[in-house]
């Protein structure tokens, strides 16, 4: 069957392609490699408490062995079915290389830590400026008014600073700090010129509003990885993939495995995608005029590393040779905590999904004598009466992490740093085509690490973090670091970078393949730098400015 336009994957950014395609007048067919999700109806756990579970909540050591990779980050009875059986979806690693997945309608949509910020020219400009890899094709100028139509569907929390390197959103009510996390921004702002401590910026509605498919405001209860019932915070499957439907024009087909791109030697276009049915294993071909590739940063690159011709001997598009390489992350899993003395007779209502974040203060604007490293870094944390570092999605760590930290009873106050990952040739990821999976697709094997520029600033985070909070009068102050490995991050990206020479990057400044120009691919792949931010909102930015030009290509005829 022929489509006006094939979206690959339901995460983050297939679920803005779908909804800004089908929106727009195409016909869409929406390919999830995973099995069918509805909002509502498919959250087993959304209501459950943890004695309403077996184990506590805890999954078994026996189960555990489907989830050997998944593990590492902290699977549990309350989440691990929007978590990968690794026993069915594997991977090989040269080095250590975490990469948690979600493959179901909704993709990691369903369990992302929903923190949300804007990049910045101080950004867009850091390879030109610093001589590192390759220059961005785009600046702020270009993305802001994505950014700002992107935020106002999603509905984003936050403070507004004024800061020209981390820019303001179009805001919802901040959520607000507890009376510790008030007095630790107190001493920031005493003891310190350059830096500032606000509360997190998250993809959550946190006042009623007139969004489609009836979202409703933040309830606070801290369960946002079991699936919001109340599509409080963002995700395909209560946001974008609604609104899609709504149309008319969304065909969405679950348990669908894209094993490559069809391209047209003649017409120098891709025509298609070919397909594996997840359940009858049958090998299907679907038509469209365009196709946007969003399957996740590595299984995006896969999928057009697998798809070879006469054209494209090493994958579609990789004329350049740099498919597959130039894996990035964010760095995390270490920082410092400590014991709050006073407040003990206050304490605070609700379960907040959300901690305070400390913008980036390393190096703006460039290189800076004060440190031996490039780029910079920001904290995420928070304060309780109990483990802090729960308000903080990304800082599940397990029971030798949690251990760790202090017992609860007193105040804790506690945060962990987030790096900027340079992007390095020799980070890279291939396929082995002499393990085939149960797809007929070869195995994915990562080669890829933190260096030295990662090493120290690390050191330089840690360091900075014990004297914040010593500063604040903090007691018994612990410096921690799990030594998380590159992947450990969640924040896939690079492999398929975007820039202005066919000869050193795979797509162009639209996200669309340099070579075949009705190809794009809008998730974390095209990234080719990694900012301190979380990139979600990047990755959504671009992907409605990616689908607002191959429309108007497509009416032009050039597609």
């Amino acid at each position: 069957m022929e489509y006006d336009a094939i979206v690959v994957g339901t995460g983050v950014s297939g679920g803005w392609a779908a909804k800004e395609l089908c929106e727009k007048g195409l016909k869409t067919l929406v390919l999830e490699r995973g099995r069918m999700v509805k909002h509502l109806e498919d959250y087993p756990t959304m209501h459950l408490d943890p004695w309403d579970m077996k184990n506590g909540g805890r999954t078994s050591q026996e189960d555990l062995k489907k989830y050997n990779k998944q593990r590492r980050w902290g699977v549990n009875e309350g989440n691990k079915h929007f978590y990968n059986n690794d026993s069915e979806y594997d991977y090989d690693e040269d080095k250590p290389f975490d990469w948690i997945r979600g493959t179901q309608v909704g993709g990691r949509s369903l369990i992302w830590g929903r923190q949300t910020y804007r990049w910045s020219d101080d950004d867009f400009e850091a390879n030109l400026r610093d001589g590192i890899a390759i220059d961005w094709p785009v600046r702020y100028k270009d993305i802001a008014p994505w950014y700002s139509y992107v935020e106002k569907f999603i509905g984003v929390s936050g403070e507004a600073l004024n800061l020209p390197h981390l820019p303001d959103s179009e805001f919802l009510p901040p959520m607000e700090l507890n009376c510790v996390e008030k007095e630790f921004q107190s001493s920031i702002a005493k003891n310190y010129s350059d830096r500032l401590l606000t509360i997190g910026r998250v993809a959550h509605v946190t006042q009623d509003t007139k969004s489609e498919g009836g979202r409703t405001q933040c309830q606070f209860r801290n369960r946002c990885d079991r699936g919001c019932p109340f599509g409080a915070y963002f995700s395909s499957n209560s946001s974008t993939l609604p609104a899609a439907e709504k149309t008319g024009n969304m065909t969405l087909r679950p348990n669908s495995v894209v094993s490559e791109v069809i391209y047209d030697e003649n017409t120098q276009k891709a025509t298609g995608v070919r397909v594996v049915d997840a359940l009858t294993k049958e090998v299907l071909e679907f038509s469209s005029k365009v196709v946007f590739i969003c399957a996740s940063s590595m299984a995006s690159t896969a999928i057009l590393l697998n798809s070879k011709s006469n054209r494209f001997p090493n994958g579609l598009g990789n004329d350049s040779g740099e498919l597959g390489h130039n894996i990035m992350d964010h760095q995390l899993g270490s920082g410092a905590s400590g014991t709050f003395e006073g407040f003990e007779d206050k304490y605070y209502t609700g379960r907040r999904p959300n901690g305070f974040y400390i913008p980036r203060f390393r190096n703006i604007g460039g290189k800076s004598k004060e440190v031996d490293f490039l780029r910079g870094y920001g904290y995420q944390g928070g304060a309780g009466r109990g483990d802090w570092s729960k308000t903080i999605a990304e800082l599940g760590y397990g029971s030798d992490f949690k251990n760790a930290l202090l017992e609860p009873g007193k105040w804790n106050l506690g945060m962990g740093g987030f790096g900027e990952v340079l992007p390095y040739h020799e980070n890279k990821m291939y396929l082995n085509y002499d393990n085939i999976d149960q797809y007929g697709i070869p195995k994915i094997i990562f080669d890829a690490e933190f260096k030295e520029n990662e090493k120290k600033m690390k050191e330089d985070w840690k360091i900075q973090a014990a004297e914040m909070l010593e500063y604040a009068g903090v007691k018994d102050v612990n410096i921690f670091d799990s030594n998380a490995p590159i992947g450990k991050g969640i924040h896939e990206m690079g492999t398929a970078r975007m820039g202005h020479d066919p000869k050193t990057s795979i797509l162009n400044k639209h996200n669309q393949v340099h070579s075949v120009p009705n190809v794009y691919v809008t998730d974390g792949a095209f990234m080719t730098s990694s900012g301190t931010q979380n990139p979600s909102l990047t990755y959504m930015a671009f992907t409605a400015r990616a689908v607002n030009h191959a429309v108007s290509e497509l009416k032009k005829m050039n597609l």
